[in-house]
């Protein structure tokens, strides 16, 4: 019988060749790599934590399904999404059985070699669930039984997860018309996890999307009064972010696909909105409408504290026939240009001067770092820079971030890390990585002399940890 591969994960890993870099990173990643985790932005299903004996089904659907970062790789090789259990929005037949999925993904392992998605697996396989072998298709039986006989043990149910991986604070991302039960039950329960709601702000405010008057309509609902005006629409969002705030959120999220904030008059927005609820507005009066709602967002976010977090740039569902079949967030949203300094002029020179405050821009557009988000991180008191999100959260995009930003932003006006997944068991292996990257990228700096080393251990913490507490507001 053929030696099966093992997975060899090297202490020093990811970190410059280079003998003096490589023992200056690693004695900075030590300091942190025990660390807690602060997961500020993320789309976890908080029912996950809502029943203390939620028992993961299976390796798949604890792992395969939720992540669009390995179907959408798969379906690139022409696998179809049916033949990996994603559900078609017509009933249609797809693939019911785990380990058939299990196989033909572990069959496709090798596509994601030298990708974060590799990185991240490899390393949750190992940390999380004792794998030792390298995943593949022969392999992949044996593994899906060690995974499953784990998944019976009552320490691999997400509470206990959530102790095991130490982390501090996850915050789900939940729709502004969501009545919260999961997280009214996780509260109600006495366990001391801290999962916290974010308020998403795109189903109300992005007119243009085909599907805002229904969004609407369960606000009316979910607010219990009726929406007729924008003066009421304001009201009850209004409303709804003080319920967020009194269950435990510290931050709204905006993902228009572009950035444009014009300064309407009080009877253009009404108009607009008008329009709107009759569905006959156009698509620029749509643009201009969703434009409006981020400066209104960032006018209720100095009332109120919240966080603002903004993140453009991502063209949804260009893939028509995949969304047509199988609805949103099935892999196929794609970046697109941003332009960010003219975008932003009305909200930074309306509120960008008040430190009540907290706008975090991320970006899939990397090109706009050096040329537009850093400088003005670098000057405005309200503006952060988010890390490397989605598309550049990875070994290569990491590195570029900060080459990119520092020189204008400096390192301060960033805010640490977020994992942004829906991959649960993922979420230490993605704070491992960005932790080794920064480690590497600080000790670069030592062995150059451009930092001493009690300001580069100083900083590997603030960037593994304290930052996010601060910007986001996790000790208030």
């Amino acid at each position: 019988m053929p030696q099966r591969a093992c997975v060899v994960l090297p202490e020093d890993r990811y970190f410059d060749p280079h003998p003096s870099q490589k023992a200056v990173a690693l004695q900075l990643y030590r300091l942190v790599q025990d660390m807690p985790l602060v997961c500020p932005h993320g789309h976890i299903d908080p029912r996950l934590f809502a029943d203390p004996e939620y028992t993961f089904p299976n390796p798949v659907e604890m792992l395969v399904t939720p992540d669009h970062y390995v179907f959408r790789m798969l379906y690139s090789q022409g696998i179809p999404l049916e033949r990996l259990g994603i559900p078609r929005r017509d009933g249609g037949v797809v693939e019911r059985d785990p380990r058939k999925i299990w196989q033909l993904f572990a069959e496709h392992f090798y596509l994601f070699r030298a990708t974060p998605t590799g990185m991240w697996w490899t390393h949750m396989l190992y940390s999380v669930f004792g794998v030792t072998q390298k995943l593949s298709g022969e392999t992949a039986q044996a593994i899906y039984d060690q995974i499953m006989a784990q998944l019976a043990l009552p320490e691999f149910r997400p509470r206990r997860l959530y102790e095991r991986f130490n982390i501090e604070v996850l915050c789900t991302t939940d729709a502004a018309t969501d009545r919260l039960e999961h997280h009214r039950a996780i509260r109600a329960s006495g366990w001391h996890g801290r999962i916290l709601p974010t308020l998403r702000l795109d189903g109300l405010a992005n007119m243009y999307a085909p599907d805002w008057r229904q969004h609407i309509a369960a606000l009316a609902e979910v607010s219990g009064r009726e929406i007729t005006s924008y003066r009421a629409f304001v009201q009850a969002l209004e409303e709804r972010r003080a319920f967020f705030k009194a269950m435990g959120a510290h931050a709204t999220d905006h993902s228009p696909v572009m950035v444009h904030i014009p300064d309407l008059s009080a009877q253009e927005v009404e108009r607009i909105f008008q329009r709107g609820l009759k569905g006959t507005a156009s698509t620029e009066e749509a643009l201009l409408f969703t434009g409006y709602m981020i400066l209104e967002s960032a006018r209720m976010s100095i009332e109120d504290g919240l966080v603002m977090q903004l993140h453009p740039g991502s063209y949804r569902n260009h893939n028509r026939w995949v969304y047509d079949t199988f609805g949103p967030d099935s892999g196929g949203d794609i970046p697109v240009q941003i332009e960010f300094t003219k975008a932003l002029h009305t909200l930074l020179n309306r509120y960008g001067n008040d430190p009540r405050l907290t706008l975090i821009v991320f970006t899939l557009d990397e090109s706009t770092y050096s040329r537009e988000l850093a400088p003005l991180a670098g000057h405005y008191p309200a503006l952060r820079l988010g890390p490397p999100w989605w598309f550049q959260d990875s070994f290569n995009g990491m590195i570029r971030y900060r080459q990119l930003t520092v020189d204008a932003a400096g390192f301060y006006n960033t805010v640490g890390f977020n994992d942004d997944t829906r991959s649960f068991p993922s979420i230490p292996s993605r704070h491992d990585l960005w932790r080794r990257m920064e480690a590497n990228w600080l000790a670069g700096l030592v062995v150059r002399g451009i930092l001493d080393l009690d300001d580069a251990a100083e900083m590997i913490q603030d960037s593994a940890y304290r930052l996010a507490k601060r910007v986001y507001k996790f000790d208030f």
